[in-house]
């Protein structure tokens, strides 16, 4: 984690499995590089969801992730007020993002989250 994040603003959602590929074409060539230029955004990673099997009461479960998002990006912010910023209002405008991919995305959850002990 970078030193100065304060915040982590999670975004996730399902894609139409049509818009897979141009979802993560865009994502990781345009609405991630836009939105690391927004002052305050320090770093972005992008997750999937994976199947959890773990040991837990003694024993090892399978747990399912119902109705959990598909895809995630856990931003890096080094204050909550990038998220309202001009600049990040911008940027999640700026490319194929708002016409070509957002349309085809569900089941959006957007949560932040403070950093503990700084």
């Amino acid at each position: 984690m970078h030193p100065k994040t304060r915040f982590l603003f999670t975004a996730s959602m399902d894609v139409d499995p049509a818009q897979e590929t141009l979802f993560n074409e865009v994502y990781d060539t345009e609405h991630i590089p836009q939105l690391l230029k927004v002052p305050g955004v320090l770093a972005v990673a992008r997750y999937t969801l994976a199947p959890l099997k773990m040991s837990i009461g003694g024993e090892v479960k399978t747990m399912l992730a119902e109705g959990e998002p598909k895809y995630s990006a856990t931003y890096e912010l080094e204050t909550a007020e990038v998220l309202t910023s001009p600049a990040w209002a911008t940027a999640v405008e700026e490319g194929r993002w708002p016409a070509q991919v957002r349309p085809h995305t569900r089941n959006r959850r957007h949560i932040l989250r403070k950093v503990m002990g700084v």
